[in-house]
C-alpha cells in the first residue's frame, strides 16, 4: 500500500475497523477539525480525465469511487503483477500466487467478477479460470491505470459487479509527436528477489503516420520473506522472468484515428506449495479419498477454528512446476469526432488473442492451456438531446479454451457473448445524474459433452452526484446487474493440483442478480480533503466454491449457489500541514457473508494506515504505516489468517519538471521491518508468504 500523495482519485483509501460506519462518520468529522490548518498550502490537483467513464468524465463527477493512477506516482507503484501494482488502493488487494500471478481482488471479488481491460478491450488470457495464470499485462508499458468500482463498470460487461481495471498504454498512437518523437525509457533494481527490469518506448511520426514500438524485460529469483518463516528465507520456485514487445501503426487525422497493434507478451514463473501427496486423490460423493485415508474421520482437518500454525507445507525442493505461458494479441482501436449529425464521437475497440500457456514438472510439459479468443467493442456518443448527453454500443467477444493434460480439469468450451449497452447523463445546476442500461446474452458450450447453457441478463444503473458546496460533493448509485455463470463454474470436473482444490461445475448454475447500494462524500480542493464511501451489494444466487471436505491439504470444492451480502466502507483524510508536508489517514473493510451467517472464503481482513508525504522543490518523499488486521472470519475448512503491519517508504527526485526532457530517479522500500506476513486472499498463503524487506531503485527518462 505505498502511494505517493501525487496519486490521482476519485474514491479514498479503506478504513478498516470492528465498526465500519463508526469509523467512516469518525474520518468525515476528524477531517472537518483542522480545517482552518495551513490555509496557503497547495490547493487540489487538476482534475484528470478517466477514460473508461465512457463520457470522458472527470474523476471527482464520477456517481461511484474512482482510482487513477498515472504520472510520477504510477511510476514507483508499479510492480512486477497488475494485483501487486493496485494492492495498497482502497478496497483492492491482489490475489498473490508467488511472484508470477496477482490479480487485482475489488471488494472481495475477485476472477469473471473483476474486468481487466486494455484501453476499453476485454484482455483475453486465462487469469480468471485460476488465481494461478498471470494477467497478459506489463505494467512497466502502462500510461495509466483505472479502477473502476461497482455500478460504473457497467458498461463494460454486466458481470463485473466488483468492477473494472482498465490499463491505458501507448502502443496504438492517438497523435504525431510535435517535434516528430518522443518516447520514455527505465531501468529498476528490486533486492526483494534479485530483480532486473527495463522497458523503453517510442513513438514517431510524419504527415499523417505515426509508428510506436516498446519493449520491457523482467528477471528475478526467489523472494525472501519475512524473519522467522519455518520455510526458510525464501518461497522455492517464486522467481519470476517476463519479456514482451509490441509494434503499432495508426493513420492520425483532424477528426480522429485508426490504428493496430501487434503484441507479444512472454512469462515464465515457478509455481509454489505444490502437494505430490495429493495426486491420487479422488472424490466419492461429498467426500475425498486420498490413498490410505477414509472416506471420513479426517480428523484436525475439520478443526479450522484455531490460528494456522503456517508451517510450510510439504515439498521437495526444486520439484516445483513452472508456466511457461505466451500471448499474442492484435489490437485495433479508432475514433471519429463528429462522424455525422446528432453526433459526437463514434469509438472502436477490438482484441484478437492466441493465448497458450504450458505447465511443466520434472522437465516435461504436465498440462496445455489455451485461449483463442476476440473482444469488439463499438461505441456511439450522441449530441444532447432534451437535456441529456450520452453513449450507446455493442459489445461482442468469443473464448475458446482448453486444456490439456494431467490438470485437464475444464473440458474444452466455446462461450459467446454479446452485449448492448446505453449510459445517459444530465446536468442541471450542482447536480449531476446518470443511467445506465445494458442486456447481454451468454451461450456457454462443453464441447466434449455437447452440454451447451444459455443465460440472460439485464442490468440497469441510476447515480446522482450533489455538488451541495464549492469543493464538496455527494453522491448515491443503485445498480441491479446479472452475471452469467463463467465455463468453469458450469463444466469443471477435475483435480487442480497448483490451487490443491478438486473442482466440480454446477451445469444447472442460474444467473447472479446484484443489487448494489454505493454512498460517497468528497471534499476536493482546500487543505482538508476527504473521500468515503459506504456500500452494499445484495447478490442472489452468488456462485462461489464451497468446500464439501478436505485432506491432507486438498480441498474438494463444489461450485454452489447461495445469496450473499457485501457490505464495506473505504475511506481517506488527509491534511495538508504546510506547503510542504500533508498526512493522510486511510483504510478500508469488508464483510461478506452467505445469508445463514456463514463467511465466504479468502476475503481480505480490515486495513488502516497513516502516512506523511513531502515535495519540496524536486523532490517527493513519503512514510507510512500499514496495519493489516487478522482475518477470523474464515469460511469452513479455512484457516485463520494472522495480522501483520508494514513499514513502507520512498523518495524521488525529478529534473527537468516542464520541460521535453523530464527524468526521476527513485527509491523505494517496503516492509522494511522485515515482518512475516501472510495473504488471506492467496490459495498457498502457508507455502508462499508475502515478499519481506524489498528496496527497489529505478530512474526513468522521458524524451
Amino acid at each position: 500500500m505505498k502511494k505517493s500523495s501525487s496519486i490521482r482519485r476519485a474514491h479514498a483509501l479503506p478504513v478498516s475497523g470492528p465498526r465500519p460506519l463508526s469509523l467512516a462518520i469518525f474520518l468525515i468529522f476528524a477531517s472537518g477539525h483542522g480545517a482552518t490548518m495551513a490555509q496557503d498550502a497547495p490547493q487540489a490537483l487538476p482534475e484528470v480525465t478517466v477514460s473508461s467513464s465512457g463520457l470522458a468524465l472527470g474523476a471527482s463527477e464520477m456517481t461511484t469511487p474512482v482510482t487513477v493512477l498515472e504520472g510520477d506516482a504510477l511510476v514507483r507503484t508499479r510492480a512486477a503483477t497488475l494485483g501487486e501494482t493496485l494492492e495498497g488502493e482502497p478496497g483492492i488487494t491482489g490475489s498473490h500466487f508467488g511472484a508470477g500471478a496477482s490479480r487485482p481482488v475489488i471488494r472481495g471479488m475477485d476472477g469473471p467478477r473483476v474486468k481487466v481491460l486494455s484501453d476499453g478491450s476485454e484482455i483475453q488470457d486465462a487469469s480468471t479460470v485460476s488465481p494461478d495464470h498471470a494477467v497478459a499485462s506489463e505494467p512497466l508499458l502502462a500510461s495509466q491505470i483505472e479502477v473502476l468500482r461497482g455500478p460504473s463498470a457497467l458498461i463494460y460487461g454486466a458481470g463485473a459487479i466488483g468492477g473494472a481495471v482498465n490499463v491505458l498504454d501507448n502502443k496504438i498512437p492517438t497523435a504525431i509527436p510535435q517535434k516528430g518523437y518522443e518516447g520514455s525509457a527505465e531501468l529498476r533494481y528490486g533486492s526483494g528477489a534479485r530483480e532486473k527490469a527495463c522497458a523503453v518506448s517510442l513513438t514517431g511520426g510524419s504527415g499523417n503516420l505515426a509508428a510506436h514500438v516498446e519493449a520491457s524485460g523482467r528477471n528475478a529469483g526467489d523472494y525472501g520473506v519475512g524473519s522467522g518463516w519455518s520455510g526458510g528465507s525464501s518461497v522455492p520456485g517464486s522467481f519470476n522472468r517476463t519479456s514482451g514487445a509490441s509494434v503499432g501503426l495508426s493513420w492520425v487525422g483532424s477528426r480522429g484515428y485508426l490504428g493496430l497493434a501487434l503484441t507479444q507478451q512472454n512469462a515464465k514463473y515457478g509455481l509454489p506449495g505444490h502437494n505430490h501427496d495429493i495426486e491420487g486423490c479422488h472424490p466419492h460423493g461429498d467426500h475425498l479419498h486420498c490413498g490410505g485415508h477414509g472416506d471420513h474421520g479426517h480428523g484436525d482437518d475439520h478443526d479450522h477454528g484455531d490460528d494456522h500454525d503456517h508451517e510450510h507445507e510439504a515439498h521437495a525442493p526444486g520439484d516445483v512446476p513452472v508456466v511457461d505461458m505466451r500471448s499474442n494479441r492484435l489490437d485495433v482501436r479508432g475514433e471519429l469526432r463528429n462522424p455525422f449529425a446528432g453526433f459526437s464521437a463514434i469509438r472502436l475497440r477490438g482484441g484478437l488473442t492466441d493465448y497458450r500457456h504450458d505447465e511443466i514438472e520434472d522437465g516435461a510439459i504436465g498440462t496445455t492451456f489455451k485461449n483463442k479468443a476476440y473482444d469488439l467493442r463499438v461505441e456511439a456518443q450522441h449530441e444532447p438531446i432534451a437535456g441529456w448527453r450520452g453513449v450507446m454500443g455493442l459489445q461482442t467477444s468469443q473464448r475458446k479454451f482448453s486444456a490439456v493434460g494431467e490438470e485437464a480439469y475444464v473440458q474444452p468450451t466455446i462461450t459467446r457473448r454479446t452485449g448492448l449497452f446505453l449510459l445517459e447523463e444530465y446536468r442541471i445546476d450542482n447536480w449531476r445524474f446518470e443511467a445506465a442500461l445494458r442486456h447481454d446474452r451468454q451461450t456457454a458450450e462443453a464441447e466434449d459433452s455437447g452440454i451447451e447453457r444459455s443465460h440472460n441478463g439485464t442490468s440497469l444503473s441510476l447515480g446522482s452526484v450533489w455538488r451541495f458546496q464549492p469543493g464538496y460533493s455527494a453522491g448515491l448509485t443503485y445498480s441491479r446487474a446479472s452475471r452469467a455463470p463463467a465455463a468453469e463454474e458450469l463444466y469443471a470436473r477435475g483435480l487442480h493440483m497448483a490451487t490443491a482444490t478438486y473442482e466440480v461445475g454446477n451445469a444447472d448454475l442460474r444467473s447472479e442478480t446484484s443489487n448494489n447500494f454505493d454512498l460517497t462524500l468528497k471534499k476536493t480542493s482546500g487543505p482538508t480533503t476527504f473521500d468515503v464511501t459506504a456500500y452494499r451489494n445484495r447478490i442472489k444466487g452468488y456462485i462461489y466454491g464451497k468446500t464439501l471436505d478436505a485432506v491432507d491439504g486438498l480441498q474438494l470444492l463444489e461450485y454452489s449457489q447461495r445469496n450473499a451480502t457485501f457490505t464495506g466502507v473505504e475511506a481517506k483524510v488527509r491534511q495538508q500541514l504546510n506547503q510542504a508536508l500533508g498526512l493522510s489517514v486511510f483504510g478500508d473493510v469488508v464483510r461478506a457473508k452467505l445469508d445463514d451467517g456463514s463467511h465466504l472464503p479468502r476475503i481480505a481482513p480490515a486495513r488502516v494506515g497513516v502516512r506523511l508525504d513531502t515535495r519540496w522543490r524536486e523532490w517527493d518523499g513519503n512514510i507510512e504505516w500499514v496495519q493489516v488486521s487478522r482475518q477470523n472470519r474464515t469460511a469452513e475448512f479455512e484457516t485463520r489468517t494472522p495480522g501483520y503491519g508494514m513499514l513502507n517508504l520512498g523518495v524521488a527526485y525529478n529534473g527537468g519538471r516542464g520541460t521535453p526532457h523530464e527524468w526521476q530517479v527513485y527509491v523505494k522500500a517496503r516492509n522494511l521491518t522485515d515482518r512475516l506476513a501472510y495473504s488471506a486472499t492467496s490459495f498457498i498463503k502457508d507455502a508462499a508468504p508475502l515478499m519481506g524487506r524489498n528496496i527497489t531503485v529505478g530512474m526513468r527518462v522521458a524524451f
